[in-house]
């Protein structure tokens, strides 16, 4: 596999050196060469300096191989551009961009560009870890616009329908775990006090699931 990295700050140094460990063909860019200091000392590999832009250094990066391109660089239009320019003009089939302003998501839907937004990212998982502790996240998908939460039954659910206790909008049943065994299970059936229920929700489903659950546990005080 062949996959070329634009950007050698600390993400793009790290994703570059994790790839290189799996005997992946990497090649970085940048337009700076000090910012290869970045890079480990036993990273094996290649090395560009120059414009990402410049159809020359993508070349030399070998752009016509290149089976992926993630642009993880700080300025989300270069990101954008080159990504679209990777699956449009050579062929790329994956490429991945490193959203850096969440004001700038619009810009990557245009180009139909998958991101990944570490800002927001981390934002959400804080605000989730300091707001509630009651649903917990366990998956995330895309910039956590979906996630799988999973909560344990509290006593005042004990015997109560999977309907009764998952809201109708915005959840969807993954599955429900009873003694470490885990089960596909459906709106109809029953929950027991310590089941764990895990979820498919947006955030606001995951809101509405932690105030359920946190009434079922003042329920039982």
């Amino acid at each position: 596999m062949k996959v070329i990295i634009v950007g050698c700050g600390r993400m793009g140094a790290e994703l570059a050196y994790r790839l290189c460990k799996r005997n992946v063909d990497v090649s970085i860019i940048d337009l700076e060469e000090a910012t290869f200091s970045n890079l480990p000392a036993d990273f094996h590999g290649r090395r560009v300096e120059g414009d990402a832009l410049n159809r020359d250094t993508l070349h030399r990066a070998g752009i016509e191989h290149a089976d992926a391109l993630v642009a993880v660089t700080n300025k989300d239009a270069l990101n954008a551009v080159l990504c679209h320019t990777a699956r449009e003009y050579y062929g790329v089939e994956q490429v991945v961009a490193r959203n850096y302003f969440s004001s700038c998501r619009a810009m990557f839907e245009i180009f139909n560009v998958q991101v990944i937004s570490g800002t927001s990212w981390a934002a959400q998982r804080m605000e989730e870890m300091v707001y509630h502790s009651e649903v917990r996240t366990v998956y995330s998908t895309g910039n956590g616009e979906v996630e799988i939460y999973e909560f344990t039954i509290p006593t005042s659910w004990d015997g109560h329908k999977i309907s009764e206790v998952v809201p109708s909008s915005d959840c969807v049943i993954v599955s429900l775990s009873r003694a470490g065994v885990a089960s596909l299970a459906g709106k109809d059936d029953f929950v027991r006090e310590g089941d764990i229920l895990h979820i498919s929700a947006t955030f606001e489903g995951a809101e509405a699931m932690r105030v359920r659950v946190h009434s079922a546990q003042e329920a039982k005080k």
